[in-house]
C-alpha cells in the first residue's frame, strides 16, 4: 500500500556515559510506530543529530521481541544526519524514546529549527516517553514554549524513580514539562497513556507506542 505521506523519525546518538552505561533508542518505541507508519504505506526517514549508528537500549532486546523487529535494528545501525534532511518536505515528525533523547535530541539546535516548523505549520509533532526532551527548547512565534498550555505527556517521574534512573538522567522529563507551563497528564505506571492536543501528540512510556502511532495516522488521514 502506498500513501503520499511522509514521516521523519528522529533518533538519538547517544550511547552512555559514566552514570548510564549502556542507552539509546527503547526498540519498542521506535520498532511499533515505524511498522505501524511503514505499513500505512508513508515514506519513512530516519534521522539522527550525528547520522550513522542509533543504538539500540540493551534493555529494550529481548528474545520474545517479535522477528520483524530485527529490520528495525538494521535501519539504526545507519541513520541519515539531520542536517542533510529537507525537513520542510514531510508531513510528520516522531521522537522515540529511550534514555538516549535526555543527552542529546533535549539539547540539539537543528532538532529544535526543525520541531517549530512542523508546529508552526500545522504539521504533525509526536514524540512517546523521553521522547518529548527532543521537544524542549522549541518555541513558537510568542516565545513560549511549545508545549505551553497543551495536553502533554511523557515518562513519568514515577517511572523514572521506579526504573532508578531518576538521579542518573540530567533532569527529569515531567518535571521540565510542567515548568515549560504544559498540562502535564499521567496515568499509572506503565498504563497505555497518549495525550492528542491539535498538532501535538505524545505517549507516557512504552506501553503507549501503539496508541500513539494510531493517533498519527488518525491525523494524518
Amino acid at each position: 500500500m502506498k500513501n503520499n505521506k511522509k514521516i521523519l523519525i528522529v533518533v538519538t546518538n547517544f550511547s552512555g556515559n559514566e552514570n548510564i552505561k549502556e542507552t539509546g533508542v527503547w526498540l519498542e518505541e521506535f520498532a511499533v510506530p515505524y511498522l505501524v507508519f511503514r505499513d500505512t504505506g508513508y515514506e519513512i526517514t530516519v534521522a539522527s543529530p550525528l547520522g550513522g549508528l542509533s543504538p539500540v537500549d540493551e534493555g529494550s532486546m529481548s528474545c520474545s521481541n517479535p522477528e520483524e523487529w530485527d529490520e528495525c535494528i538494521k535501519i539504526l545501525r545507519n541513520t541519515t544526519r539531520l542536517t542533510e534532511i529537507n525537513y520542510r518536505d514531510y508531513d510528520g515528525i516522531f521522537l522515540p524514546g529511550g534514555h538516549g533523547p535526555m543527552f542529546d535530541l533535549a539539547n540539539d539546535l537543528v532538532l529544535k529549527e526543525i520541531v517549530e516548523h512542523f508546529y508552526e505549520k500545522d504539521k504533525i509533532v509526536s514524540a512517546v516517553c523521553h521522547g518529548p526532551a527532543g521537544l524542549i527548547l522549541a518555541k513558537d512565534k510568542k516565545g513560549d514554549s511549545i508545549l505551553k498550555d497543551k495536553k502533554v505527556t511523557c515518562f513519568t517521574n514515577k517511572e523514572e524513580h521506579i526504573v532508578k534512573k531518576d538521579e542518573l538522567v540530567p533532569f527529569l522529563l515531567e518535571t521540565k514539562i510542567r515548568e515549560l507551563g504544559a498540562k502535564f497528564e499521567d496515568a499509572a505506571p506503565w498504563s497505555e497513556h497518549v495525550c492528542v492536543d491539535k498538532n501535538l501528540i505524545t505517549g507516557q512510556n512504552p506501553q503507549s507506542a501503539l496508541l500513539l502511532a494510531e493517533k498519527v495516522v488518525e491525523a494524518l488521514s
